[in-house]
């Protein structure tokens, strides 16, 4: 009997024997990693992914490929499976229908005549681009630093008004992470930074100083405490959001949902940041609303992407279309244009 009791009592310690120290994808698990609540809630997400998987592998099947429809929209907002995410991510985000169009652009523009400027800037941030995994360590066989060095040299080449920007990198590293393929990384960062994420890179950054400024007047309208609190304090929206927008969530919010959000992201577009980032304004109201000058303020908004609710991400991603609200593409677009008159007159 209370050898029985002590088994229900799991300590923080026996969970930590049971969960790796390094994730699925290679990352080594902070030291105040929590293992006991996500232990707990895995054992919940891998009931919900099991279920996913074997309704993705139907919908698979057959040979249509992923056709927009309202099914596909569901289930990518409930989640791609990993065995079936490179696959997926490639026909939405019309990457595939580019590679197929292009045979041998990649392989070119790697053979071709380089920039020296332009790779000695990406090789400078090669030992910074994720250090807590283990796969783009030198000392990993194979070791992904070549191939990351690979997709932002070509990309960079391939795109000479973007080159090469801080935030592209870490990017790059997630696809190459997810498609495990060099070619196929190139093809979903050009639809990123050339379709979906417009301007975001451009040396100016106009794109994303502009979505910045778009995210405050939403906050404006759905959170008008908040807004108000870092108007009267006169903080600006790209000192507690840049890393939001620059590198997709990367390295503020967790692996798992992260990729979660992606999915969504690579199919509906742009607004998804912005659902993303209202969600969690919103949801953490009562506590940014303590904050009672400008530091407390940025420390806020640097707690509110941790814990049990970014966690979860199975439950976070269901609250982003329903905690803001509707959020046309129509009204994004009309803000962009306000907000972007507004940025050039102050130059």
């Amino acid at each position: 009997m209370e050898r029985e009791r002590r088994e229900d009592r799991q300590t923080p310690q026996e969970a930590r024997d049971r969960i790796h120290r390094i994730d699925p994808y290679g990352f080594e698990r902070p030291e105040n990693f929590d293992y006991a609540s996500y232990e707990e809630f895995f054992s919940r997400y891998l009931g919900i992914l099991t279920r996913r998987a074997i309704k993705w592998s139907k919908l698979l099947k057959g040979n249509n490929g992923v056709p927009k429809s309202l099914k596909v929209k569901r289930y990518i907002r409930k989640g791609i499976p990993t065995e079936h995410r490179a696959l997926v991510w490639m026909v939405v985000s019309g990457a595939q229908a580019h590679m197929e169009q292009n045979p041998g652009y990649y392989r070119k523009l790697l053979e071709g005549e380089k920039n020296d400027k332009l790779m000695e800037t990406i090789k400078t941030d090669m030992n910074r681009t994720f250090p807590d995994n283990v796969q783009f360590r030198k000392t990993a066989d194979p070791c992904l630093q070549q191939t990351l060095y690979n997709v932002l040299v070509a990309y960079g080449h391939h795109n000479k008004a973007v080159g090469y920007c801080q935030g592209m990198n870490f990017i790059a590293g997630y696809l190459i992470l997810i498609t495990k393929n060099e070619e196929e990384s190139f093809w979903l960062l050009d639809a990123l930074i050339g379709r979906i994420l417009p301007d975001y890179y451009s040396p100016d950054m106009m794109g994303l100083k502009t979505d910045q400024e778009v995210l405050g007047e939403l906050v404006k309208t759905k959170v008008p405490a908040v807004a108000e609190l870092i108007d009267r304090h006169g903080v600006m929206w790209t000192l507690v959001v840049s890393r939001w927008f620059i590198c997709l969530f990367i390295d503020v919010l967790p692996v798992e949902t992260v990729l979660r959000i992606w999915d969504c992201l690579f199919y509906e577009g742009s607004k998804i940041i912005f659902r993303v980032a209202l969600t969690l304004i919103k949801q953490h109201q009562a506590f940014i609303l303590e904050a009672t000058n400008f530091p407390d303020i940025c420390d806020k908004f640097k707690q509110i992407t941790k814990g049990a609710f970014v966690t979860e991400c199975h439950t976070f991603m269901q609250k982003i279309f329903t905690e803001p609200g509707s959020l046309s593409m129509m009204k994004i677009n009309k803000l962009r244009e306000t907000c972007r008159e507004k940025l050039l007159v102050q130059g």
